[in-house]
């Protein structure tokens, strides 16, 4: 049997936040730990239900089923699926269908597949799944989409540190999906800026799962309001949840990438509210 580890994290006001000191903004924002050898680790979180997690198969299969607090008969019997690929060649099982991920592939999968099934086609060099899933109300085609699949916009400038690319995988610009969208944004050398100018959008959470990032280094992330900023220091392979309130921006001390993960009222990937740097305090 799969051994499948969650926690629960509850909404937290934003007049509340402002009183965590560094010890509670990290035990209801950071989510770590998720790549464990032979383990799915998850967060359910009750911003719009979504679930952030993490599965590391390396001389077994693992299944993804129910854990509790969804009350469900099967994973994705209310829910549809996005993963990403940030490790070795993968396979997946959806129902009887086989899927093979290479290095940041994705694979999209909807409401009612009974089955998903991660395995390493390399056990000396293991996939590892990082994987997003949210509520959804009727059912799309799983599909695998790959970085020349995404639509890919370059942002940003060296001269500001952030010269970027975003790739727009799980999005319905590229394929259908209930509420779940998901991307993944690269750097270009001597950038280390991400998502600036910041932004919030009250219609929908949102996640940003850190990668890439070489041993010893850090990631400096930004949150709260934009009149009460607050910072968590992230390592490799480590997640943080944005509620719809908050800002979501961050610096790296060396090169990394990050998927970010959305859901809620819509699919507009440009609705947000821009917010300057000199407007941040």
């Amino acid at each position: 049997m799969t051994k499948i580890n969650y926690q629960i994290r509850y909404a937290s006001h934003p007049d509340d936040v402002k009183k965590y000191d560094t010890q509670e903004l990290r035990k209801h924002f950071l989510v770590s730990g998720l790549f464990v050898p032979n383990e799915i680790n998850l967060v359910y979180s009750e911003y719009d239900r979504f679930i952030v997690g993490g599965a590391f198969p390396v001389n077994e299969t693992l299944k993804l089923e129910s854990i509790d607090p969804l009350k469900a008969g099967y994973f994705l019997e209310r829910r549809e699926l996005g993963i990403i690929n940030v490790g070795g060649k993968a396979k997946i099982t959806v129902d009887s269908e086989k899927y093979v991920l290479g290095y940041k592939d994705a694979l999209y999968v909807g409401r009612g597949a009974k089955t998903v099934l991660f395995e390493s086609e390399d056990k000396e060099n293991g996939a590892k799944l990082y994987f997003n899933s949210a509520n959804a109300h009727t059912s799309y085609p799983t599909k695998i989409v790959t970085l020349k699949d995404a639509v890919s916009v370059e942002l940003g400038s060296l001269e500001q540190s952030n010269e970027r690319i975003i790739n727009k995988l799980i999005v319905n610009d590229v394929i259908p999906t209930c509420q779940l969208q998901m991307g993944l944004t690269e750097f270009k050398p001597g950038s280390v800026w991400n998502t600036m100018p910041a932004h919030t959008h009250s219609r929908r959470m949102e996640t940003y799962f850190y990668f890439e990032l070489e041993e010893g280094q850090s990631i400096c992330h930004f949150m709260g309001e934009k009149d009460e900023t607050r910072h968590i220091f992230l390592k490799n392979n480590e997640a943080v949840i944005s509620p719809t309130w908050s800002i979501h921006a961050g610096a790296g001390t060396s090169k990394y990438a990050f998927i970010w993960g959305m859901a809620g009222e819509n699919l507009d990937y440009g609705d947000m509210d821009i917010i300057q740097p000199s407007e941040l305090k």
